[in-house]
């Protein structure tokens, strides 16, 4: 059977089956009818025919051997690394942690929130600060909310951002882009040897340095808050384990990179950024925060703390765009925390610090001065003229260095580092090796860390292997059943496509690498970037955003430059639909946009009649509008191309939002019918996994007038999560262009044949042509809720007892259940599912003879509720864990009752409780 045959789980047979019940004889049929006519292409994709299994691995295979994995001391926050086997294999590798959605639903994601809640408290430790979120997409990016942070919080009326002249390159150009469009004037100061500027809201420091130099900031932090600034410090998390901590000296925030906590440098990523703050910040953190409430019993439990705080909720009002984060790579770094404990990671650091003061050592003997004498795991020599010759001369010798200046060159140790690299080293600066010598420590740690019992548990195999899998059996991920997401897509991500990630030509390239070492890898990302032009019309893309949010970002700072190049810097408003990603304004905002909401009318399309007035009032100072199509309420406008007129007639730009790209491919493409750019969910239409709640992707595509516009520091790395990319690239390869436009028939197909089969339960709330929806329908529960007091909350929570994870709840409509269930999902699944909701429908009837106590409210059932020796409820214990349908030898049991949010919130706990809490 061919790939997409695998891939796409409704057979022929199950086919004809679902298009009998949507009343349809083919799917060309159905998609003539759902698509408007007016955006349809009829072409075939230009693309490479399916590959089978076997040959996508071998080409991979051959573009891994293209590249050149050399030793790496090049440093610059990215480090080798040892991933224990354990972790990578029962993490990395496993299903039930990568195919997992965002912990959401908190009663079936409390292993996941366990591991985030372990990563917080490494990172509070470690930082010496009070809270710290569930990660970031990276450093530069981390470094770059906590200027916004800063700016918020900080009574300074200035809006000058000092920046430590040692801060690492990458980190800084980061900081320029997302500064320019907010007025903020990023100023870097070379601290050793300048003052600080006269007025300035925040201090941005490196520690240690990009250079590996190790200062005592005290005395800056104090001058700072003198002047009414807030102090980030950009902190190496493995160096704290030596090092004074940033909260020791009074920093406001710390902000960095997880990576060398056993993540792979996969070329620049993906890898958890992190930031934390000092008490009174945590309101203003950016991200997702794990925290501590309590379930109907009144027993611990997990979930995301301050939720309605969510940016994508707060819109045009939010602080930033970020909605993801990295979630699968922040539990590898919490892992290994767990795994080496306080003591293994000092080891780990006082072996590194040791290789470094050893090379360092040779190079003083050798007559070559270094740039600092105080360092924890990073050498810079100074080498007039010759900084050039010695980098080309390592490389020979299969070491990597940092070419820091024509003079200068920077040389990093990390946890892979050996005697016969440093040997190498010495080689090519002509020096001789010497002995081994103990690190002297500057500023040294004398504070505990990482006391919590769980890091002092799971340092044996057996242990760890254990905690894992007692963790992974919590939840509830793809590798159990059908995640109904609207909005999401969550299609199973094949093992195919994810085994080349963890293969050391792609794993453990180094973002800088000379380019004679990554032939591969850009051979790969050129072909990715090719193909992804191809199918969805444009004339560009570039892979760097590493979320969705950041390609959002990405293409309206490509559209304000447009503006600004043609002399039209008065261009600032951004049309967004009321039904729109809420990431759409917050996006908009950071680029400096103004925004005005587009209403929707009674069908859920835009609005063409407003957005004709809206044009016409703002039609000299209009920017962009941004639109999401299909739309966000599961429909083919049919106004889309209309719409794109009217923006362009106006001197706009149109921005089509790629979140349900899945409804297109093959059929549409947003560069042909109108769109000027678009960012792609790779870990939605093209099979990223979701990580639980990230790694993502999110390219941003663009036509050809504003190519020379596209920022080029978005993320921290030139490629962002590069390490990942392999997996869309086997997609593509192995479905072709037949497969996938049968893919995105298939899923169209099979949201109608939901929509079909619970319209008679459940209204559907929007619908196109022919009462046909897109790729996700809207279930509209407001009268069930009115009539019986039923909400979407205890639909979803009774779902879990039928062995489902819920649809997207009071998205994009408040009281409703939007469906996604994608091409992977096969009949059988499919049914399961409308049966679930079915039989609910029917136990939603019966409530009334209940009352208060019922099987819905009370959902979830928890195996220790329905086996207790006292059941006082009205409905039998059977209904409350056995409802219809459901399998008793596959029973998925949620390890907590229904959780208390508001009393999280109240109370916030965002680290790891002690074990006492859960007596």
């Amino acid at each position: 059977m061919s790939f997409a045959g695998r891939h796409i789980g409704p057979s022929d047979d199950d086919q004809r089956r679902m298009l009998e019940t949507v009343g349809h004889g083919s799917l060309d049929e159905l998609m003539d009818a759902a698509i408007p006519e007016v955006i349809r292409w009829h072409g075939s994709l230009d693309l490479p025919a399916a590959a089978s299994e076997p040959e996508t691995i071998a080409e991979l295979r051959a573009l891994a051997e293209r590249n050149t994995v050399a030793a790496s001391m090049i440093g610059l926050g990215y480090y080798g690394t040892h991933t224990p086997a354990v972790i990578r294999r029962n993490v990395l590798e496993n299903p039930a942690w990568y195919t997992a959605y965002t912990p959401y639903q908190p009663e079936i994601s409390q292993g996941r929130l366990e591991a985030l809640l372990n990563f917080q408290t490494m990172v509070t430790d470690l930082t010496g600060l009070a809270t710290a979120n569930a990660s970031m997409l990276d450093e530069g990016t981390a470094a770059a909310e906590a200027m916004t942070l800063a700016r918020r919080a900080s009574k300074s009326k200035s809006m000058v951002y000092a920046v430590d002249a040692d801060t690492l390159p990458q980190t800084l150009a980061v900081l320029r882009t997302r500064a320019e469009p907010l007025d903020i004037a990023v100023t870097v100061v070379d601290l050793d040897n300048e003052a600080l500027p006269d007025e300035y809201f925040g201090l941005h420091l490196q520690y240690p340095g990009a250079s590996g130099a190790v200062r005592d900031h005290a005395a800056l932090v104090a001058a700072a808050h003198e002047a009414g600034a807030l102090v980030t410090v950009a902190a190496d998390l493995l160096a704290l384990t030596l090092l004074r901590p940033p909260g020791e000296i009074a920093a406001d925030i710390a902000a960095g990179t997880t990576q060398r906590f056993g993540v792979p440098m996969g070329f620049g990523g993906p890898h958890a950024g992190y930031l934390a703050v000092r008490a009174g910040l945590e309101r203003m953190l950016p991200g997702r925060l794990v925290g501590v409430s309590r379930d109907a019993d009144g027993a611990p439990a997990y979930r995301l703390a301050l939720q309605t705080r969510e940016q994508h909720i707060r819109r045009e009002k939010a602080t930033s765009n970020i909605c993801t984060a990295q979630v699968l790579l922040a539990v590898m770094a919490s892992m290994y925390a767990v795994y080496h404990g306080p003591d293994g990671l000092r080891a780990i650091a006082s072996r590194v610090a040791g290789r470094a003061a050893t090379l360092a050592a040779g190079l003083r003997a050798g007559g070559v001065p270094l740039a600092a004498d105080d360092f924890f795991d990073t050498v810079t020599a100074v080498v007039p003229g010759r900084a050039s010759a010695i980098v080309e001369a390592a490389a020979e010798r299969g070491v990597n260095l940092w070419l820091a200046s024509p003079d200068t060159v920077g040389i990093a140790c990390d946890e892979l580092s050996s005697e016969a690299h440093l040997e190498a080293v010495w080689d090519a600066f002509g020096v001789s090796a010497v002995a081994a010598v103990s690190p002297r420590v500057p500023l040294e740690r004398t504070s505990d860390f990482l006391t919590h019992p769980v890091f002092h548990s799971h340092h044996s195999e057996t242990a760890m292997l254990r905690y894992l899998r007692r963790l992974a059996d919590k939840d509830y991920a793809l590798d159990r059943g059908m995640i109904p997401l609207g909005s999401c897509t969550m299609k199973l991500n094949a093992t195919t496509e994810m085994e080349p990630v963890t293969w050391p030509a792609f794993a453990d390239m180094h973002p800088f690498a000379p380019a004679s070492q990554t032939a591969g890898y850009t051979a790969l990302i050129s072909q990715l970037e090719g193909w992804l032009a191809e199918i969805t019309g444009y004339d560009a893309v570039s892979v760097q955003p590493n979320a969705g949010s950041q390609g959002e970002l990405a293409g309206l700072l490509a559209i304000r430059e447009y503006h600004l190049g043609r002399g039209e810097a008065h261009r600032d408003v951004c049309l967004i639909p009321s039904s729109a990603h809420g990431t759409n304004a917050a996006s908009a905002v950071m680029a400096g946009m103004r925004v005005v909401v587009v209403a929707c009318d009674a069908e859920g399309n835009v609005d063409l009649v407003d957005l004709d007035r809206l044009v016409d009032l703002h039609r000299d100072s209009l920017a962009a509008i941004m639109v999401t199509y299909p739309s966000t309420h599961g429909v083919y406008e049919t106004g889309i191309a209309s719409l794109c007129a009217k923006v362009h007639d106006a001197g706009g730009q149109v921005y089509v939002d790629g979140a349900n790209l899945n409804a297109l491919v093959g059929f549409a493409k947003p560069g042909r019918f109108g769109a000027d750019v678009s960012h792609l969910n790779l870990h939605k239409t093209f099979c990223i996994p979701h990580g639980g709640g990230g790694p993502g992707v999110g390219p941003v595509a663009v036509r050809a007038h504003l190519a020379p516009y596209l920022p080029t520091a978005v993320s921290a790395a030139p490629f962002g999560s590069a390490g990942i990319l392999p997996i869309s690239w086997a997609y593509l390869r192995m479905m072709g262009p037949d497969g996938l436009a049968r893919a995105t028939g298939v899923a169209v197909l099979a949201a109608n044949y939901v929509a079909a089969r619970l319209r008679a339960h459940y209204p559907v709330l929007y619908s196109g042509n022919k009462g046909l929806v897109a790729h996700e329908c809207i279930l509209d529960l407001r009268p069930l809720t009115k009539a019986t007091g039923v909400t979407v909350d205890d639909v979803a929570k009774r779902l879990i007892d039928y062995g489902f994870h819920a649809p997207t709840m009071s998205f994009p409509v408040a009281g409703t259940l939007m469906v996604e269930p994608t091409e992977s999902e096969d009949l059988a699944e499919l049914d399961r599912f409308c049966d679930a909701m079915i039989a609910i429908r029917a136990e939603i009837s019966a409530v009334e003879s209940w009352g208060a106590d019922n099987p819905l409210r009370n959902a979830p059932h928890t195996a220790a509720m329905v086996t207790a020796d006292d059941w006082d409820h009205p409905y039998p214990r059977s209904l409350a864990a056995y409802p219809d349908g459901v399998d008793r030898a596959s029973k998925y049991w949620p390890p907590v009752r229904r959780i208390d949010g508001a009393y999280g919130d109240r109370n916030l706990v965002c680290a790891c409780p002690p074990p006492e809490a859960f007596a």
